[in-house]
Parts: structure tokens; C-alpha cells; sequence
């Protein structure tokens, strides 16, 4: 499934607290508890020490609409992110991630594999395989204030990420969706203090590990700490994604995200967050054309969620996701499909969401189970028109898709 991008307007309130972005890695390393495999003596600059730590996922999901295809997808082929199939018990993502840290360094190499391994691969088609490269970096700090990191990494923009253990929910908002996944270059973060930092970075695009034109990217993130317990991402990214021209130079074109994400632990058990984000795009992107005039789009996501006890707890997402100007992937093609099944006349639309989810924690926090509603509603097509889902018959007659299911993980 294609890995729409998109420079959103989210307002999420996320349930874990956990962000696209470095200053986020040592929330997220709470989350996945990690085996110490050899340490190593480095002299001077004191100990340093191997990580060895990962998941794997599978799931299964109901839909009420019984699709013929199984598919939760829709007629766009975008409506969901990772949990596509239905009616079956699924294989998700395995991870395997190695880190090396000692007082001034660190390097990550992060694997995935299975079949959503693709998906979060997108930009890379030529190395399209079930192993893929979800992070290869390393950092230096140069002081305690100041370091710099080069490679892949996970992108700073949006909320959730691509780590299953990570998110409270299983299933993947359309934020989330329209958003970059990973970018390859580099990039410096000066912490100020404890509450304030900033990153600044050269990448080579959205996705992908080489450029498809000779224009590099900018990303930033202010990390802002009001009070305690209340976190700030003030985040962007600008780049050129046209494809060179005949004579190797790069037509006018930009990808523009301004984002902000934001989480406050309300209580020991409540947390809530918001993030909002707007995106415009000029020009072709990547090969799939777009638009000669600036266009937007934007969404909003809100989040909350609480601790019921040790072992359980429950929160809730609603989303809104804008992309009537037609610019991302998530469309409606109310005339049907073509002879050989190209999507005929893709017009833009927009998507309302809400997504029920628990978290039963197991075996010491190392399983994890997700039971999980979700309903996602579509503006109905005009009379004699295809609607955006697929019913027990195979025809796409439904404005909106609901489903119940269950995610199983373990994390080590």
C-alpha cells in the first residue's frame, strides 16, 4: 500500500506520549524493555554497552461490512495503514533492533520484517523485500548540550509511530498515513536546558534512501517543556520532491509541513495530548504529479487515555483528516474503475474516525493485547455513484467502515 504523505493539520492528543522525534527515543526505550547482551570497557570515555530489543505483532479484524476482497482498504487503497486484511488472523511487523552506546556515541541499526516491513518502507521500491532498514544512525555528542546524528531515521513529524508496543492504539490514524515515514541525511540538536532544544537537519527527502532530484530538504523541531509533565514539538519540514527534468535539474516544486504536537499528564493515570499540523504542495511529487497552483491539507486527531489499573487501560482517539483539494492519496472514485482496474476520475474527500482501544498487559509487560473499535465515515457518493467500502457482494455501496478486532504483541 502506498505510504501517503501529507503536511497535516493534526490535533492529537496522544495516549503514550510518544513522538516522531530523537527527543522522544528514551520515552519510547521505556516502553520496549531491553536485553543487555556484552559490555565493554572503553578506557577514559567509560563503559560502553550492546542493546538487543524488538517486537512482533499479528492481529485480527472483523468488519461489519463483510467486503468481499477481506479488505480494509477501500476503493483508494489508503483508508487503512498496517491492519488491511479482515476476517483473518495476520501477521503484522517483526522488529529487530541493535544499539551500541557509550557516554559520547550511539548507533542503531533497526530492522523490520514481514508484511507491513514494506509499508513502512515506502520510497524504496527498487529494495522492496520482507527485511527492511526502518533505522540505521548514529550519534556523536560533541557536549552534554550538543550532538549531531547521521543516517536514517524516524521522522519528527506527527505523533504516532510505526512500533506497535509504542502507540495505544494498534490501528494507524490517517495522520499518521499522509505523513513521512523516515528520512536519510543529517542532523544537530542543541539542548538549551532540560525544558527547552532544538534540531536542525539536512535530509534528502520525504522517504527513500537516495534523492530523486539534486534539491535537499530542511527539517527543524523547538522542543518546548512549559511546566513538568507538559510537552511541546514545534516541527517542520520544506523540501523539493519533482523529479529531475531531462537536462538534470529540478522543476519548481515544494512539500511543506508545519506540525505541533503536544502532551500533558494530566494525573499519574490521565494523559492527553494534542497535535496539529497544515501542509501544502506545488508541483510534482516524486513522479505522481500535482498541482500547477499551492494546494493544502490538513487534519486533526484528538487523544486520551487512562491507566484503569496495572494491568489495563483504555483511551480513545477521534480524527478528522482533510484532503478535499484532492493534493494525498486518500481519495474517493465515486465513477468506478477502468477495464484493466485503474481508478477512474479520483476526486478528493475527507474522513471522520473514531477508534475505541484497551491495553491488557501481560507476562510482566512484555504481552500485550489490544482489543479495538473503530469506525471511520466517508461523505456518501450522489445517488448512483460508487461509495468509498466494499460490501458482501463486491460493490462498493458503503459511505463508512467499521471494525472490531484484536492485536497480539510481544516485546522484548
Amino acid at each position: 500500500m502506498k505510504k501517503v504523505y501529507c503536511t497535516v493539520l493534526s490535533l492529537m492528543i496522544p495516549f503514550l506520549g510518544f513522538s516522531k522525534s530523537e527527543l522522544d527515543e528514551e520515552k519510547k526505550a521505556k516502553t520496549t524493555e531491553t536485553s543487555k547482551i556484552e559490555e565493554v570497557k572503553e578506557g577514559e570515555e567509560g563503559k560502553g554497552s550492546f542493546a538487543f530489543s524488538g517486537y512482533l505483532d499479528s492481529y485480527y479484524m472483523a468488519n461489519f461490512n463483510k467486503p468481499a476482497s477481506r479488505s480494509n482498504l477501500g476503493q483508494a487503497g489508503t483508508a487503512r495503514v498496517f491492519d488491511q486484511k479482515s476476517g483473518q488472523f495476520q501477521l503484522g511487523l517483526v522488529q529487530a533492533k541493535v544499539a551500541y552506546t557509550n557516554s559520547k556515541s550511539e548507533a542503531v541499526v533497526d530492522l523490520t520484517f514481514g508484511p507491513n516491513a514494506n509499508l513502512g518502507n515506502y520510497g524504496n521500491a527498487a529494495f522492496s523485500t520482507a527485511l527492511a532498514i526502518k533505522q540505521a544512525y548514529f550519534t556523536y555528542k560533541f557536549t552534554d548540550k550538543f550532538s549531531m546524528t547521521a543516517g536514517q531515521f524516524g521522522t519528527h513529524i506527527g505523533y504516532e509511530v510505526i512500533d506497535a508496543p509504542a502507540n495505544f492504539n494498534y490501528s494507524l490514524s490517517n495522520l499518521f498515513n499522509n505523513g513521512p515515514f523516515y528520512h536519510t541525511g543529517l542532523k544537530a540538536t542543541y539542548a538549551f536546558s532540560d525544558k527547552v532544544s532544538l534540531m536542525a537537519g539536512v535530509v534528502n527527502n520525504v522517504d527513500g534512501l537516495g534523492d530523486n532530484n539534486r534539491k535537499k530538504g530542511i527539517i527543524s523541531q523547538l522542543f518546548i517543556s512549559p511546566v513538568e509533565n507538559w510537552n511541546v514539538y514545534l516541527n517542520f519540514i520544506n523540501s523539493n520532491e519533482a523529479n529531475a527534468g531531462e537536462d538534470g535539474d529540478s522543476p519548481k516544486a515544494h512539500y511543506r509541513v508545519f506540525d505541533i504536537t503536544t502532551s500533558y499528564q494530566l494525573t499519574e493515570k490521565f494523559l492527553v495530548g494534542v497535535n496539529a499540523a497544515y501542509g501544502s504542495q506545488k508541483g510534482d511529487y516524486q513522479g505522481a504529479g500535482g498541482p500547477s497552483d499551492t494546494q493544502s491539507w490538513g487534519g486533526a486527531a484528538i487523544y486520551s487515555n487512562v491507566a484503569v489499573s496495572d494491568n489495563f487501560a483504555i483511551g480513545a482517539r477521534y480524527e478528522y483528516f482533510n484532503n478535499d483539494n484532492g493534493v494525498r492519496g486518500l481519495l474517493a472514485y465515486p465513477n468506478g474503475k477502468g477495464p484493466d482496474d485503474a481508478p477512474i476520475a479520483g476526486i478528493g474527500t475527507h474522513v471522520n474516525s473514531v477508534t475505541l482501544t484497551g491495553n491488557i498487559s501481560l507476562a510482566d509487560g512484555h504481552i500485550l493485547l489490544k482489543p479495538e473499535f473503530r469506525l471511520d465515515a466517508y461523505p456518501k457518493a450522489r445517488a448512483g455513484k460508487l461509495q468509498q467500502f466494499e460490501d458482501s457482494d463486491g460493490v462498493y455501496s458503503k459511505s463508512s467502515q467499521t471494525t472490531f478486532g484484536m492485536a497480539f504483541i510481544y516485546k522484548f
